[in-house]
């Protein structure tokens, strides 16, 4: 996706050109001095611009349609372009003849079909404003996708939820028995982190769903465009409205990485505590989610899940090298930008391809009910329950603590608790509290159920999140639909444009 660097305005001003925007030679876009020599390949990104062919093929239409509004080339010129770029289109990137890159090879062919006419493609615009608007129109696709899996992910971990309000389960806290939860608590803590990643990658739709066309290399164009009508074209919402800003900023690349970054690293943590379950016995993940030994027979392995968290690490590292390709940078464009768009590539595919495996994970994974509420109370979890049951019954919350911590010591019962309280308060433990009452704080289904503080494990405190996630997942399932539905919408009227013309 190389950008232009060696012109700065309009290609008909700074090449020499026979009038029709290309050199002499029928097909080149380049002066010869730039044709060859052993740096071409290392400049060369054709090979990685398939991912933008279709965007650039777009652009080029919506630019061409606005040229001949505007009435800066004619409208039968116009046609025959866009008749040029279907059929490139149906040949395909690899039909393209070699290039520097793909909006170079592209610009070729289309002269090589219709001749020197074809080099108006590019009047009134630069390759920094075209790529930039490339990467735009291809990652907008790219990051609604990856909304669509934190989406599925979100649902499994729902219907996990409704189906587990009363499953008790370990809670832990520095990996320690800490206190007891439910299934349900557990799955909408991650729903709650999930639905915040998706949040953030709207957000950054937003940003990347601007149009730079129009900026040209930075400085604008002499020719009286409309930047309006092609971001209309093209599904834009809007313009990015300085020509410098427009054709040289990343941030939307960096913000996205960012962002996607993040979800990883939720998936990381969910991985991390199934993994974990599982080696326990709390879960038992599907056979499409896990893998066997080549020697060892019994082994059920978590492989699916283990390299999903390991995406957290790949997405981290794009975040610190693309924030440090463009830290250092000036403005307008520098080439050191043709690097950076790998980064958010990479990371897009990857986190998207980790969202949905974990989605899958969730959703057909076996809870093994009985396994975890055998091990819900141990290590002494419902110490803090007792607690505050002393607490709640005249005690102050630190002498109570104080009197629970040396019953754990000897005992996670009724007489270690009874001693202790001899020992701390000097009087019966029946004096404090009902020797039913501390039975029932025993009980880890009794200490959840006692929990039913905003946002807490017990089911009825379950309940009114499990409300929120759903009426959330709905609102952004309906936000993405009517995104991708105006993003359709834009890609019919632009094709009804063109074939206004050919």
């Amino acid at each position: 996706m190389t950008e232009e660097s060696a012109h700065d305005g309009p290609t008909e001003s700074t090449l020499e050109t026979d009038g029709s925007g290309i050199s002499g030679d029928e097909g080149v876009v380049r002066r010869d001095r730039f044709s060859g020599g052993p740096a071409r390949s290392f400049l060369s990104s054709l090979a990685a611009d398939e991912r933008i062919f279709e965007a650039d093929i777009e652009i080029d239409r919506a630019h061409v349609i606005m040229l001949a509004e505007q009435d800066i080339i004619g409208d039968d010129v116009a046609g025959q372009i866009l008749m040029a770029l279907d059929a490139i289109e149906v040949d395909g990137h690899a039909s393209l003849p070699d290039g520097e890159d793909v909006h170079e090879a592209i610009e070729t062919a289309v002269i090589e079909g219709i001749g020197p006419d074809g080099g108006k493609m590019h009047t009134a615009r630069s390759r920094n404003d075209e790529v930039a608007a490339c990467i735009r129109y291809r990652l907008r696709e790219d990051v609604l996708e990856a909304i669509e899996t934190t989406l599925a992910l979100r649902e499994s971990l729902v219907e996990v939820a409704a189906e587990q309000t009363e499953t008790i389960m370990p809670g832990y806290t520095h990996l320690q028995p800490a206190q007891p939860t439910t299934v349900a608590h557990w799955a909408l803590a991650y729903e709650g982190a999930v639905r915040r990643d998706t949040e953030r990658l709207f957000d950054a739709y937003q940003r990347i769903n601007q149009s730079p066309l129009g900026g040209a290399a930075f400085a604008g164009t002499t020719f009286d465009i409309d930047r309006e009508r092609t971001a209309d074209l093209l599904g834009f919402d809007s313009v990015v409205e300085n020509s410098m800003d427009a054709s040289s900023s990343r941030d939307f690349l960096l913000e996205t990485t960012q962002a996607l970054s993040t979800h990883a690293t939720t998936l990381s943590g969910l991985a991390e505590d199934i993994i974990i379950f599982a080696n326990r016995g709390f879960v038992d993940l599907a056979d499409d989610y896990s893998s066997t030994s080549s020697i060892m027979p019994q082994k059920k392995n978590p492989d699916t899940l283990e390299l999903v968290r390991a995406v957290a690490g790949d997405a981290a590292g794009s975040v610190q090298g693309l924030t440090t390709t463009l830290k250092g940078l000036p403005r307008a464009y520098n080439r050191d930008l043709q690097r950076a768009t790998t980064h958010a590539w990479e990371t897009v595919d990857a986190v998207t391809e980790a969202s949905e495996v974990a989605a899958g994970a969730v959703a057909t994974a076996d809870w093994n009910a009985e396994t975890l509420a055998a091990e819900a109370g141990a290590g002494f979890s419902t110490a803090t329950g007792v607690a505050d049951l002393l607490a709640a019954n005249g005690l102050p919350f630190r002498t109570a603590h104080e009197l629970v911590a040396i019953a754990a010591e000897s005992g996670a019962d009724y007489d270690a608790i009874a001693a202790a309280a001899e020992e701390v308060l000097g009087e019966p433990l029946e004096s404090v509290v009902e020797p039913d009452a501390v039975e029932a704080a025993l009980d880890p289904a009794e200490s959840v159920a006692s929990r039913d503080s905003q946002g807490g494990p017990a089911p009825e405190a379950v309940n009114p999140q499990l409300e929120a996630a759903r009426d959330a997942l709905g609102a952004d399932e309906e936000t993405l639909e009517a995104t991708d539905d105006a993003l359709e919408a834009a890609h019919q009227a632009l094709r009804s444009e063109v074939n206004d013309y050919v």
